[in-house]
C-alpha cells in the first residue's frame, strides 16, 4: 500500500519520529521532515521494514529532496531524568527547534505528544507505515542514531554497539554482567537480566 503524502492539507507539514526508545544504552534520536507535496519514492517505508543498505540510500534521497529536515538527540542522563516517553517528546521538540522551515502542522508517530508552540498536531499510531513524512523521519532518526552508536562502539567495544546499537541483545546484556554499565547506559532501565535469566549468561 502506498504511503499517504499529507494529512492536514497544509504545505509545510512536518513528520516526526524517534529511534532508540527500547535501547539500554545511548541517546534517543528524533527527526522532523517536511517533504514537497509531490514527493514520491517507491521504496520509502517504516525504517524497521527496510534493510540497512536501503535506509542509508533513502537517507540521501530525503536529505536532498526534502524542503527541510532536522535531527536531534537526548542523552541517557536526560532519559533517566524525564523517562523515555517524555525524553522522546523532548527530542522531537529539539528537532522542530532546529528545522529551517516552521511547520504549519505536525504529524507524530505514536499516541503521546506535548504541544509544540501553538502548532496543531496529530498523533498517528504506526504512522511511520502510513505517512510519507513520518517514514522519512523514522529513517533519519534510525540512521543518525546508528552512526552515533558505531562511534561509541570505538570507545566501548566490549558492548558490541556496532552491531546491537544499544538494544537489549543477549550479547549486550552479558557484557553488562561481565564489565558493568558505563556512562552511556540508561540507569533507570533494567540493565541486568532477571534472576531467571542470569543462568543463561
Amino acid at each position: 500500500m502506498a504511503l499517504i503524502i499529507n494529512h492536514s492539507g497544509k504545505l509545510h507539514e512536518a513528520g516526526c519520529d524517534e529511534a532508540g526508545r527500547g535501547c539500554l544504552a545511548g541517546p534517543v534520536f528524533a527527526a522532523a521532515v517536511i517533504l514537497p507535496p509531490d514527493f514520491f519514492h517507491p521504496d520509502l517505508d517504516d525504517s524497521k521494514k527496510l534493510t540497512e543498505k536501503k535506509r542509508y540510500e533513502l537517507r540521501d534521497v530525503i536529505q536532498k529532496e526534502s524542503l527541510a529536515w532536522s535531527v536531534a538527540r537526548l542523552d541517557a542522563p536526560d532519559i533517566d531524568k524525564y523517562n523515555i516517553l517524555w525524553a522522546s517528546v523532548r527530542a522531537i521538540h529539539k528537532a522542530l527547534d532546529k528545522i529551517k522551515i516552521m511547520p504549519e502542522h505536525i504529524l507524530v508517530d505514536g499516541n503521546k505528544f506535548k504541544p509544540y508552540k501553538e502548532i496543531n498536531y496529530d498523533c498517528i499510531v504506526k504512522g511511520d507505515g502510513i505517512y510519507t513524512s513520518i517514514a522519512a523521519a523514522s529513517i533519519l532518526a534510525k540512521t543518525f542514531r546508528d552512526d552515533y552508536m558505531i562511534k561509541l562502539h570505538k570507545k566501548y567495544p566490549e558492548y558490541q554497539w556496532d552491531t546491537n546499537k544499544g538494544y537489549p541483545t543477549e550479547i549486550h546484556r552479558s557484557a553488562i554482567v561481565k564489565y558493568g554499565p558505563c556512562e552511556f547506559h540508561r540507569k533507570s532501565f533494567q540493565l541486568y537480566p532477571s534472576s531467571d535469566q542470569l543462568s543463561l549468561f
